[in-house]
């Protein structure tokens, strides 16, 4: 759990806003338990900045479709 949280820590401070509102939209389209555990192996190899700015791509996305 210590890397998702690493990876809500790094997306919220890429968009400038509180980790509390990241966790909820992030929970709302299931970013957690469908894309950062499963992929848990390949996204921990990767820098921060990298993570979060995939964060935010994958969260635009998935908010786009729901």
């Amino acid at each position: 759990m210590a890397f998702v949280a690493t990876c809500i820590e790094a997306t919220a401070r890429l968009l400038n806003v509180s980790y509390k509102d990241v966790y909820q939209r992030m929970k709302k389209v299931g970013i957690i338990e469908h894309y950062i555990i499963p992929h848990y192996e390949v996204l921990h190899s990767e820098s921060r900045e990298n993570i979060a700015e995939g964060m935010v791509e994958c969260l635009n996305n998935w908010e786009e479709e729901k």
